[in-house]
Order: structure tokens, then sequence, then C-alpha cells
């Protein structure tokens, strides 16, 4: 008997189980095939930042922000950070330390880090002191001291990192560079253990400096007391401020944003200091540690040690200080900066007027553009010459009076608007700061400085206005109007100019009145520029009816037989003046035998005023 075959439904239904696995399966390969990205998953590192104060505290900040950005840009890794504040100043017993020790091993026992960055001082020292059982096998970069700081720890071959070279006499000396004069040294500090051993090591420096001043040091003591010490300081003294994180009584600061600048605020003497997180909160600089330069330096060290460098491989060096000073406060206390070591940086440095007000150059461009392509297009017609120059010195008439209008209608916006607004915020902030309580003494500080900053850019815009537009040349005449401008641009630019003037009428027509008046300014702007000259003379004369004006000095001059190579904006414009008055202009000039340039206006008076 033959054997029954199987039915028709059941040889479908194993058809459809075997179709619906080969689906799975290919579902499964387009899967893997088309995601690449498990097999393309970057490593991951972690890496623990441990700082002894928070990040409240301006060092510590810095330090975190360029360790972190430079990690972070190291291609082919992705990094997990961690941050720690041990707030080691406040253990003064060491079961307190182990304490912290045991909870630290336990937090990141079971936590695969790649690298620990120990920041400060006290941070060094603690992991230092438990570098056998905290942390095991994981390699330590130091950053954000110096070793004295540290108390000169025994580091083992999983150290590596960078210490600070911290110098205090190269900083005083620097300061007796600046004040020749100082015959007494204020050193401040405050009370904590950091406090205690920064002041320690600052004493040890400063015991060579004897003979050249003498030191008195204000530490162990009240914040109120030492402030008001500060604000009676004898004459010739300057003050050296190491660092200050709580006071004898317990109070406690944030030492570079709070503690500085009530100490800077209340002295009555310049302040130094040795930290580069100093510089704007109240010091005017000095030999200082560079802290922003060993975040970077740090962050490159973890990035080698992520990559499988060994710390034993990359050896502990040492950073030095660089000169560095605050420009506000080198403006403070009258600095040149041409007094500063060589070598110094200077830092906050603020934009000149000129700087401020470059925005009228595309306009005052574009104009004289304008006028150079009519030139051109005059001179490749020759034969309507004459009707082309005639209409060259109408348009360019009406380019300088269009200019000059504008520069009116800027200078009167600039004083009767914005000096008048600045005036009035002035005003209300000083009033501000009268109504505010005596309690508010940061308050007061910064509103003073908001009063002071405010006052100083009513200043600016004075200065511009009168640059743009004189009014003494209407109100007086272009005799005083003249004379106010040399002596203003004597004292602004550093270059003596001597003014004479023989037999000049009053009564000018002020289009006159103004040709010349700018054809002395544009002139000295050229000597400053151009020259090196130290002086400047500036004549005016008339020879019967005309009006002779002479710009001159003595210092590198130009190449004539080249003077296409020298005929600037400048020099076209004072001659674009002079000759849309009828008038003529020359440039004499020699190398090495200064320049002199000459004006001819015709002599016009004001027939209404004469007629008066």
């Amino acid at each position: 008997m033959l054997e029954k075959g199987p039915s028709k439904k059941l040889i479908f239904a194993n058809l459809r189980r075997r179709w619906i696995s080969s689906l799975l399966v290919l579902v499964v390969l387009l899967a893997v095939v088309g995601n690449p990205a498990p097999a393309q998953m970057l490593p991951q590192k972690e890496v623990l930042i441990l700082n002894e104060v928070g990040l409240s505290h301006t060092l510590t900040n810095l330090m975190y922000q360029e360790i972190v950005a430079g990690v972070q840009q190291v291609p082919g890794i992705r990094v997990e950070f961690s941050s720690e504040n041990l707030d080691l100043a406040s253990f003064a017993q060491k079961p307190s330390l182990t304490e912290t020790r045991d909870w630290l091993a336990q937090k990141y026992s079971r936590r695969n880090l790649d690298a620990v960055i120990a920041v400060g001082p006290d941070t060094i020292k603690f992991v230092s002191d438990f570098a056998d059982t905290l942390f095991p096998g994981v390699p330590i970069v130091i950053c954000g001291s110096a070793e004295d700081q540290a108390g000169h720890p025994t580091l083992t071959s999983r150290f590596t990192g960078t210490w600070q070279l911290r110098e205090p006499g190269k900083t005083v000396d620097s300061a007796l560079l600046l004040f020749p004069n100082t015959r007494n040294v204020f050193v401040v500090g405050g009370s904590s253990v950091y406090d205690r051993v920064v002041m320690t090591a600052t004493k040890e420096f400063f015991s060579s400096f004897q003979t050249k001043a003498h030191f008195s040091y204000l530490h162990d003591m009240e914040m109120a007391n030492i402030l008001e010490q500060l604000r009676n300081l004898p004459e010739d003294s300057i003050v050296f401020y190491t660092s200050f994180f709580q006071d004898s009584v317990g109070n406690r600061f944030v030492n570079a944003t709070q503690a500085l600048p009530m100490v800077a605020a209340a002295a009555n003497a310049p302040v130094f200091g040795m930290s580069d997180t100093y510089l704007g909160h109240g010091i005017v600089g000095g030999d200082v540690m560079d802290f922003q330069e060993q975040g970077k330096i740090t962050a490159r060290i973890a990035a080698e040690l992520l990559e499988g460098k060994k710390a034993s491989d990359i050896p502990i060096t040492n950073l030095p200080s660089v000169l560095m000073f605050d420009w506000n406060e080198l403006k403070r206390w009258h600095l040149p900066d041409d007094r500063l070591p060589p070598g110094s940086r200077v830092v906050f440095r603020k934009p000149n007027v000129w700087e401020r007000t470059r925005g009228l150059l595309p306009g005052v461009f574009l104009i004289v553009l304008g006028v150079l392509l009519i030139a051109a297009y005059l001179y490749y017609n020759r034969k309507h010459l004459k009707l082309a120059q005639d209409g060259q010195k109408r348009l360019s008439s009406m380019l300088i009076n269009a200019e000059e209008q504008e520069r009116h209608r800027i200078a009167s916006e600039l004083h009767d608007d914005f000096s008048q607004r600045l005036a009035v915020l002035a005003l209300g902030l000083e009033n501000l700061d009268e109504a505010m309580p005596d309690s508010f003494s940061d308050a007061h500080q910064q509103l003073h400085e908001l009063v002071r900053s405010t006052s100083e850019l009513g200043t600016d815009l004075h200065t511009l206005s009168h640059r743009l537009h004189s009014s003494t040349l209407e109100s007086l005449g272009i005799v005083p109007a003249i004379g106010a401008l040399c002596k203003e641009f004597s004292a602004q630019q550093e270059i003596r100019v001597h003014f004479t003037s023989t037999e000049i009428p009053r009564l000018l027509q002020s289009e006159t009145a103004l040709c010349v008046f700018r054809i002395v300014q544009e002139g000295l702007r050229n000597s400053k520029k151009h020259s090196g000259a130290v002086e400047a003379w500036v004549d005016l004369r008339t020879h019967g009816d005309r009006l002779e004006v002479t710009v001159r000095d003595e210092g590198c001059g130009l190449d004539m037989k080249n003077r296409h190579l020298h005929q600037g904006i400048g020099l076209r414009s004072m001659e674009a003046r002079a000759l849309s008055l009828g008038g003529e202009f020359s440039v004499l000039s020699r190398p090495g035998r200064g320049t002199k340039l000459q004006a001819w206006v015709p002599l016009r008076l004001n027939e209404n005023l004469v007629s008066k």
C-alpha cells in the first residue's frame, strides 16, 4: 500500500514559514549592513577634574573652560567630563582629608577613568599624599599652581603636567620701574590656610628686596581693618596683592572677583599682583602666571594621554611668567606704554576715537573715488577739456559742500543729542549712587566706573564733533580756529605745531575760511602719518588778493620723482578744495628734507559783514 503524501494545505503552510524566515533574515542583514553606526561608534573616555574651590573662582573657571575646550577637539574619541570641588582649604585635620579620599575612592571605584586632572596647589598635594590608594593606575595631570605653593610634593611616574614659575621679585621690579620713587611696599593677603602658605613663600622671596623699599605686611586681619589702612597709605607706596580667600574673623571671599576689587578700590596707591586672572579686577599688572596658557597646555597633555601616551613619557615642565598689564589701570595711573618693561603685553586696550569713527571712511572714499573717475574721463576727452574742467570744479565744490553739510549734521547731532543724553545718563547714575545705601560698596564702585566711562565717552563725542565741524571757525574766524586746531593737535598727537599769521582779515567768506581750515587739518594729519617729524609749522598770510597757507615739517620727506606713489586721498582732497575756489595747490619735498604743502586761494571777504 502506497504512503499517502502531504496535503496541499500543509505544503502551503511550510512554504509560508520559510518565506517569513527568509524575510526576517534579510531584514536583519540589511539592518547590520545598512546601519554601520555601531561599528563606527567612537570610543568614550572619562576624565575627572578635581578643583580645590568652585567654578565661581576665576582661576578654576578659566582652567576648566580651557581644559574642556581643548580636550574636546581631539579627533576620534568622545570625552565625558566629571568635576569635583573638594573645598580642601577648609580642611585642617588629617581625618577630614582621609574621609575625602575614601569618598572619592568609593564614588569612582566603578568608573573606568582614563585621566585625572588636579587643579590648584591643595588638590595637587592631596592627590600626591594619597597617590598609593587613590585612582590606582590612572595618570594624573597637575596644573594651576607653582611648585612651592603645593609644598614641593613627591610625584610618582604616573604624574605629569606643568608648574607655574612664581617670581614675585620680578613683579616688584616692574612696579619700581613704573614708579621709581616708591619707598613703601604693602603686601596684602588673607588668613585661610592657602593664603598663609602663599604669604609665607612671598615673604621669603621679598627678604632680599629690603634694600629697594620698606616692606609691610597686611594679613591675618579683618578685611575692614585692611581696607581702612589701605585708604591712608603714605605717599610713594605700592600694594602687592597675594590672595584673599578668608579674613581673620572667618569672612570668606571670592579671591579675584570679590576680595581683590575691594582692595583695589580702597587703596590710594597702585596695586600689583602675580596672576593673569587678577587682570581686569584692579591690578596694574606685573610678571604674572599665565593660567590661560597653562590651561591650553594641560588640555594638550590630557589629549596625549587619551590617545595612548604614558604619563612617564611626558615630563613635568615649568611655565615661565609673563609681563602683562591692564590698559585701563595704566591710564588710571597716567603710565605711558613706553615706560613698560620690554616684552610687556597690554590687555583690555580700548580703540581710540579714530578707530571708533572709521565708519566715515567709506563715504569719503566714495566721494573721492567719484572725483578721480571724473578726472580720468576728462583726461581721455581732451577736445572737451575746458568744459569738462569747469564741470569738475563745480562737482568738486558740490561734493565738498555735501561733505561739509554732512559733517555739520553729524557734529550737531553728536553735540546736541548724544552728548546731552550722555550727560543726563551720567547725572542719573550719580543720583542713583547718592541714593544707594553706603553698605552696597560693590554697587557704588560699579556706578563710579559707569559714571567715569560715561564721562569719557561724552568727552570723546565732543572731540569728534569738534573735528567734524569747528564751531570756533564760525564764531571767531579763521585765525583763532586754526590756532585752536594746532594746539589740540599738539596735545593729542605729540607733535609740536607752531602757528603764525600775518594780516589776516577776520571777515573772510565762509567757503574760503573752511577751505583753508580743512587744508591745514589734512596737512597736519599727513605730517603725523607719513613724516615721522616731532615738529610742524603752519603759516597763514596774504599776498595782494590771495590768501596763502603753508604746512611744513622736517620729517622723512617724499620722492617727488615718483609723486604718483604718494598721491593719496589727503593730498588730492586738499588740491580739490583749493581748485574748487579757483586757487592753486603745490607739494615741495625731498627725501630726508621734509615736506612743504602750499595753497593759494582768492582772498574774498564776506561783503554782508563788511557793510555792517
